[in-house]
């Protein structure tokens, strides 16, 4: 299957804004769009700023959630042609899709920094999704549905850092964790609430509907 393999800051830096998709790293100083306080991305300097048309302000929001998430281009596709087929609004339909990926779920759990080693992880197979092995980043978990790290792997140093750190850690209120089992359950299917992820939904609506 084809993957990003490029620099992720360069994301962040095309975009214009943090995408957290290094973690804490993106906390410090050392972020690269810190760095770039002219704000002009990657690449050579043409050394103007162009006006960005309606169209490239949509498709800049469906790349900003693309990157994000970790997705490619033919799979968000997918997904938004999902998110149209079921009842409601699509773009929150979207979003609820992407939230309840695999990889970030064990994001959102505390299990990893970031949603890139969050899907490193589950491919290794280091997860169950209700005591069974899962190494599909992009398996869809449902409402009550159990995420727990496999015995094997818990004896892992990762896991046994991992541990220590979980109580610092925010978990949304769709999810619970108990730290002594490194599992956690799905309580509920996030709403728009529920999700943090800095993205205009409907604007990527109105991208995929022109």
């Amino acid at each position: 299957m084809a993957r990003y393999i490029g620099g992720v800051c360069r994301q962040c830096r095309r975009i214009g804004e943090k995408l957290f998709l290094k973690g804490d790293r993106c906390l410090t100083p050392k972020c690269a769009v810190e760095r770039d306080r002219r704000g002009m991305g990657p690449g050579m300097r043409s050394g103007r700023r162009r006006k960005v048309s309606e169209r490239g302000v949509q498709l800049r929001e469906k790349q900003k959630a693309r990157y994000s998430y970790g997705v490619l281009e033919k799979q968000f596709r997918r997904y938004f042609a999902a998110a149209e087929r079921r009842s409601g609004m699509t773009g929150q339909n979207l979003m609820q899709i992407l939230e309840t990926r695999m990889d970030n779920v064990v994001y959102r759990m505390g299990f990893a920094d970031s949603r890139n080693q969050a899907r490193q992880l589950v491919n290794h197979g280091h997860f169950d999704l209700n005591g069974r092995k899962t190494d599909i980043a992009s398996a869809l978990v449902k409402s009550g549905d159990t995420v727990s790290v496999r015995e094997k792997s818990k004896g892992l140093e990762y896991f046994k850092v991992r541990a220590e750190d979980l109580a610092a850690k925010n978990v949304p209120t769709w999810l619970s964790v108990d730290i002594e089992k490194l599992s956690g359950r799905v309580l509920s299917l996030p709403t728009r609430e529920d999700i943090d992820t800095r993205v205009n939904e409907q604007i990527i609506v109105e991208y995929y509907s022109r």
